[in-house]
């Protein structure tokens, strides 16, 4: 019966980068891959349409849990710009059979091309890697490595000439990296500064920091050269997450990740416009960074709200103060949307589902399951969706419109198959999980698809709106 896969995924980006350039006039872009494509080696993918949503699910139930453990650290702790623009293709990972998506990054002195994951919850870009003490270094300073597993892409690090690790000792490592896992171990003043950066589903990498150059691709076929961006050299990892992938492209906003300087470069915004989570791998669209050329495919003007840089650091918060279906505002505290009562809103490409902590699930299940109650409802093991049915006869325009209201006036209008998401052949569910309070709310990436949205980190403002994406 499940033939077909829902994609429910984590977003990820291929960057594509080509030869250096003088002027910077036009953006650059990079390929956006999923993880499931047949051109990626790694695990086998997943067989059935259902084993693919139990895994996805499970990640962004996973990373809801890492999203709350980061707010809580937040709250125990607490630019040069010019028109230049990287444009990298992005694209859907239907075809690739997991929840994520990826970039093909390049990295290094000559550079090395790996297939990173794209992740918008992540401050720390890091690549599989192997380091013994430099180019020039005597054999007897060398360190043992962990051999690389089979089939994938190692960077070498002694081949780099851009390659400059951080000493251990610095202010850099034993203070502001604190918040990315850094050690305290110092051996020797001269020894690099590791880390051990975890993530909540129980995925780990241990290695160490450097600034490294990363090649990006122009929107007119020459390339340019990030210098000095925190790379993290993993020695080595552990997580289903990573299964193909060579390593993660940190986007969260934060100083140090890959996001933020490549901002501070490229016209001080990022933007992406997602793709229908079902597309095949032949239809994509960009993540930019820098002046976007994706407003031609947009069906309106942008709408821009605040966007809450640090509120709930280092995610995308957004002020929503409510939600609407069928022209009606439900009934919602206002404590589900108010970060200082414990609850707050993020915009995550990297979740697949929207999350809504238990006041705002219910009244927005409760609407949404009237317009939908003539069909056959189905009981499906290992999904947290709490509602699927059979799917036969239905149409969009039987469900009422959800719009989601910012506290600035401004609306978002996602598309009712954003919402009344395809799971199998002939099935769909409401596309909501219940976050327990005190939590965060995540508006996820298919809640996206289909609209260009801007992150103007500058200005502090996000603007949307409606796009066919191609």
């Amino acid at each position: 019966m499940m033939k077909r896969v829902l994609l429910i995924m984590f977003l990820f980006y291929t960057l594509q980068y080509q030869a250096p350039v003088v002027a910077f006039s036009d953006p650059a872009r990079i390929e956006l891959l999923h993880r499931h494509s047949p051109k990626l080696n790694g695990n086998a993918r997943p067989k059935t349409q259902l084993e693919r949503i139990k895994d996805l699910v499970h990640s962004d139930m996973t990373r809801q849990k890492m999203i709350s453990h980061k707010r809580r650290k937040a709250c125990e702790s607490e630019t040069s710009i010019n028109n230049t623009a990287v444009e990298m293709p992005l694209r859907a990972g239907r075809d690739y059979g997991t929840g994520q998506y990826f970039v093909q990054f390049k990295v290094g002195t000559p550079p090395q091309k790996f297939t990173l994951i794209a992740d918008t919850s992540t401050e720390l870009t890091w690549v599989d890697c192997r380091y013994r003490c430099g180019r020039n270094c005597n054999k007897e300073n060398k360190t043992t490595q962990p051999q690389p597993q089979p089939h994938r892409r190692v960077f070498n690090a002694d081949l780099s000439s851009s390659f400059k690790t951080l000493p251990c000792l610095s202010q850099m490592c034993k203070v502001d990296l604190m918040n990315l896992f850094s050690l305290a171990r110092c051996p020797t003043p001269l020894n690099p500064c590791a880390y051990d950066y975890r993530y909540v589903d129980g995925s780990a990498a241990l290695g160490i920091f450097a600034n490294e150059t990363v090649t990006l691709g122009l929107a007119n076929h020459r390339k340019t050269k990030l210098k000095n961006v925190l790379i993290g050299c993993s020695s080595s990892f552990q997580g289903q997450s990573f299964a193909n992938a060579d390593g993660v492209v940190g986007l969260a906003y934060h100083k140090y990740s890959f996001a933020n300087k490549a901002s501070e470069k490229f016209g001080g915004k990022f933007s992406y416009c997602l793709v229908d989570h079902l597309s095949h791998k032949n239809v994509s669209n960009y993540l930019m960074f820098g002046a976007s050329k994706n407003e031609s495919l947009l069906s309106g003007k942008l709408r821009y709200t605040k966007l809450e840089l640090g509120l709930l650091s280092p995610f995308y918060a957004v002020n929503v103060m409510g939600i609407s279906i069928g022209g009606a505002m439900l009934k919602i505290p206002f404590t589900v949307w108010d970060v200082k009562s414990g609850g707050g809103t993020v915009v995550d490409s990297g979740t697949s589902l929207t999350f809504l902590t238990e006041a705002a699930y219910k009244p927005v299940m409760a609407a949404l399951e009237l317009s939908v109650s003539k069909f056959e409802r189905l009981n499906l093991s290992g999904l947290p969706m709490e509602y699927c049915f059979n799917s036969t006869g239905f149409e969009d325009w039987l469900v009422p419109k959800l719009v989601f209201h910012f506290a600035d006036g401004a609306r978002f209008e996602p598309h009712t198959k954003s919402y009344v998401i395809d799971v199998a052949d002939g099935v769909k569910c409401l596309g909501f999980v219940s976050q327990s309070w005190p939590g965060i709310s995540s508006i996820g990436n298919i809640m996206q698809q289909n609209n260009l949205w801007e992150f103007d980190l500058g200005k502090s403002k996000l603007g949307f709106a409606p796009s066919t994406c191609t």
